[in-house]
C-alpha cells in the first residue's frame, strides 16, 4: 500500500525517512532507504571495498547491519511507534557477491510490545537477484514513555 493509498502514513513515513537520514551508521555504510510503505522496508547497499572481507564477498556484519535496520523500519511504520531490535535469527544461505544487496522486510506480526518482523536479503549480479540471508526479528515497539528515556545524539 502507497502513502498515497493511505493517507495517515504519509507523516509516519516522513518522521522515519528523518530519522533514518540522521542514523550515521547508514551513511558511514552507504546504504539508503529505497522502499517504504506500511508493513514494509526496503534497505540496499552498493559494493565497495570497504564493505568486503578477505574473499572479495560482502561481508556478514553488512547483511546482519541491513536486517537490523530494515526490520526495525518495517516495525515502526505499523503504528508509527518508536521500535528497537530485541533479537534476531539471521541465516546466510550463501555468499554475498554481486554489485549490490538489497534488503526486503515485512511485518509479520504487528504487536504493540512486540513486532515480528521477517527480512530476505538478496545480492544483485548484473540485474540478477540471488537469496543470500533470511532472518526473523523480533522488534521492541516503544511507547512515548520508554521512547523519552533514549539519550539523543550528542
Amino acid at each position: 500500500m502507497s502513502a498515497n493509498n493511505d493517507p495517515d502514513f504519509a507523516p509516519i513515513a516522513t518522521r522515519i525517512r528523518d530519522n533514518v537520514g540522521r542514523q550515521g551508521f547508514m551513511t558511514h555504510i552507504g546504504a539508503e532507504l529505497s522502499e517504504l510503505t506500511r508493513g514494509t522496508c526496503t534497505l540496499a547497499v552498493d559494493r565497495r571495498p570497504e564493505l568486503l572481507q578477505q574473499h572479495g564477498l560482502f561481508h556478514g556484519g553488512v547483511t546482519a547491519f541491513l536486517v537490523d535496520n530494515a526490520t526495525t523500519i518495517a516495525a515502526a511504520t505499523s503504528r508509527g511507534q518508536p521500535a528497537l531490535t530485541a533479537e534476531y535469527k539471521l541465516n546466510l544461505l550463501s555468499p554475498a557477491t554481486g554489485e549490490r544487496l538489497i534488503c526486503r522486510a515485512r511485518v509479520i506480526k504487528p504487536g504493540r510490545q512486540v513486532a515480528v518482523v521477517a527480512a530476505d536479503v538478496f545480492c544483485v549480479t548484473d540485474g540478477v537477484e540471488k537469496h543470500t540471508a533470511t532472518a526473523l526479528a523480533s522488534i521492541a515497539m516503544l511507547d512515548e514513555k520508554a521512547a523519552a528515556r533514549i539519550p539523543s545524539p550528542a
